[in-house]
């Protein structure tokens, strides 16, 4: 099973096939078969054995089971209402089936229906107190909802169950440090550290956070180290980094208090098998955005006719976030100022070509329909530091075109890496998501990473971006800087656990704007997956590009390199800015010598939820 991180919904059946009861095989003649009775009973208490089933669901009957099995297949397509449906016929028929209930509660998170969900889980645990699957859902469900006491009464409950299940120990771990019982998180990260706990590493970047809370720096520092050499490249990694050079510096000042900031922890994905450029698990994706909120193509509209007051323009780069998190993504372990600041990058257009030399005065800005109370920052991107992240697309479907596109990425990065200040780094994905190059100042270097890249495999590139977008918000920060992700792929996701709506988010509240290249040949009609990278780019504020040719790919991406390279940022404090997760649209107009021109921005972002303590 699967493990959702802190700010996600919760723990899920591992790739949907925890749990396929194995029913009697009957004869030619209506009997039992011996044998296959005999493999029955192995399986299935194998499965009560691994823990993946309850003793309660091997009594359930053909028809439950046959609703049960459906309902996986339609969770592994991301058709959690069909799924739900017949997970409620399987319980209506053998409302003793755990692990229906389970899955059930599941269901119901992913329809954002939290009340429905605890009942189930709660359902569950009641069912069968021997069924820690059903204490580890409950429990991380509690944990995102705060409630970090009764999260921690049910996570204990399942670690006696199962003493060496390295992700319940790690959910006790982080809902120990969230109900601030520091000394007994170090205790149960101590006890991960001596199982097999490759899949759940940052365990240690936990531990740091409950020694920081004991102020126990000497232990918050060897927790750090562990996990850095464990898994270097975690996205936390370069926050962990950061904070070891803070408490070595301070400790060579004498002094013991360290000023750190510790993230939030990742999560990680599962796997599943091929997908088309129309299939029906794209369009499902594509379905889920279709009812979220939209400014409207506005940018550059009427409706953005206050003008911004150049006399407000603050000198000097705020150290603060460029982007306030939103969801109340507020994690038991995260140390971050609630700072209500909007930082938006644009490009500015005119017949197609950039316009460059903007002023303050040229722009103009609506926050919900309201000027800014105040703008922090109006500068040229190419002023600021650049955070690039470069993501391959290795899956068996660019195969043909791997070689001149890793060529193509190569010259796109001398073209923007220009400055000393910029950092970037490489990643691969296909069933595995791997980092060739982590963060680097030097252009040869990532070159060199995109040259380690070897194709094959499914396509992870949901999680892909999920991942890139967290790595690029963890990179420890003195200044505002500039978070670009380049994509190169066809756009088809065949194994990612995180959905495309969960990716846009994660791009949203780490400020990061997406531009895609997509890998396929030929000019033929817009695909579910073309469709895929427009909206990924474009509700990032970035843009989609389709060469359609492989050998225009390199000329795609030297346009891209001036895209990136042109932009604006404006960094302000909203007007009327309530804390309460709603959508707000952001509407940026300009003019140059009394010429409208063409905008391309973000159009919205949720507000940050305040924080429940």
């Amino acid at each position: 099973m699967g493990e959702a991180s802190a700010d996600a919904q919760v723990v899920g059946p591992g790739p949907f096939n925890n749990l396929e009861l194995v029913q009697i095989y009957v004869d030619g003649n209506g009997h039992h078969n011996k044998d296959a009775e005999r493999q029955r009973i192995e399986s299935n208490r194998a499965l009560v054995d691994s823990g993946a089933a309850s003793i309660l669901d091997l009594s359930a009957p053909p028809s439950a089971l046959a609703e049960f099995d459906r309902s996986l297949d339609l969770m592994k397509q991301q058709k959690s209402k069909e799924a739900a449906k017949s997970l409620q016929k399987a319980i209506k028929t053998y409302p003793k089936f755990v692990s229906a209930h389970v899955n059930l509660g599941i269901a119901y998170l992913d329809l954002n229906d939290p009340e429905h969900a605890r009942s189930e889980f709660e359902t569950a645990t009641k069912l069968d107190e021997k069924f820690a699957r059903s204490f580890l859902n409950l429990g991380v469900l509690l944990m995102n909802q705060k409630d970090f006491a009764d999260a921690v009464s049910q996570l204990e409950k399942g670690a006696a169950l199962r003493p060496n299940d390295v992700k319940m120990l790690a959910a006790l771990a982080r809902a120990q440090n969230g109900d601030h019982q520091y000394q007994r998180a170090l205790e149960t990260v101590q006890r991960v550290h001596a199982l097999d706990h490759k899949e759940v590493a940052d365990i240690h970047y936990i531990g740091a956070a409950a020694a920081m809370g004991m102020k126990d720096f000497e232990t918050m520092q060897h927790e750090l180290t562990v996990f850095v050499g464990e898994d270097p490249v975690n996205p936390l990694a370069p926050s962990a980094r950061s904070n070891l050079e803070i408490l070595a510096r301070n400790k060579r000042a004498g002094n013991v208090e360290a000023a750190v900031g510790l993230q939030d922890a990742g999560d990680t994905a599962g796997q599943q098998p091929t997908s088309f450029p129309n299939s029906e698990r794209l369009h499902l994706q594509l379905g889920e955005l279709a009812d979220e909120p939209q400014a409207g193509d506005c940018n550059g509209c009427d409706s953005a006719d206050a003008a911004v007051d150049p006399d407000d323009e603050k000198e000097g780069a705020p150290v603060a976030p460029t982007v306030s998190r939103s969801h109340g993504t507020h994690s038991p372990y995260t140390i971050r100022a609630s700072v209500d600041e909007v930082a938006q990058f644009f490009s500015v257009s005119e017949h197609g070509h950039l316009v460059d030399g903007l002023q303050l005065s040229d722009v103009r800005i609506l926050d919900n329909g309201r000027p800014p109370a105040k703008v922090l920052q109006f500068v040229p991107q190419s002023k600021l530091p650049l955070r690039l992240a470069v993501l391959v697309d290795t899956s068996n479907s660019v195969k043909g075109r791997f070689k001149f596109e890793k060529e193509a990425a190569s010259r796109l990065i001398e073209k923007v890496m220009k400055n000393n200040g910029d950092l970037g780094f490489v990643i691969g994905f296909s069933t595995e998501i791997n980092v060739t190059q982590d963060f680097t100042t030097d252009p040869q270097q990532l070159s060199t990473g995109l040259e380690k890249l070897v194709s094959g495999g499914g396509t992870r590139l949901f999680d892909a971006v999920s991942f890139a977008c967290r790595k690029l918000a963890e990179e420890p920060e003195r200044e505002r800087v500039a978070r670009v992700l380049v994509v190169l792929t066809d756009g088809e996701d065949n194994s990612s656990q995180r959905r495309l709506k969960q990716a846009i988010e994660e791009a949203e509240v780490s400020g990061v704007t997406i531009y895609t290249v997509s890998t396929k040949e030929g000019n033929g009609g817009k695909t579910d997956a073309d469709q895929v990278l427009e909206e990924m780019a474009e509700r990032s504020g970035g843009k989609a590009l389709f060469p359609g040719d492989i050998a225009l790919l390199r000329k795609t991406l030297e346009k891209l390199g001036d895209l990136i390279s042109s932009r604006y940022l404006i960094a302000y404090s909203p007007a009327g800015f309530i804390p309460n997760g709603s959508y707000r649209t952001v509407a940026i107009s300009a003019t140059k010598d009394g010429k409208r021109l063409r905008v391309q921005a973000r159009k919205g972002y949720n507000a940050r939820l305040e924080a429940s303590r």
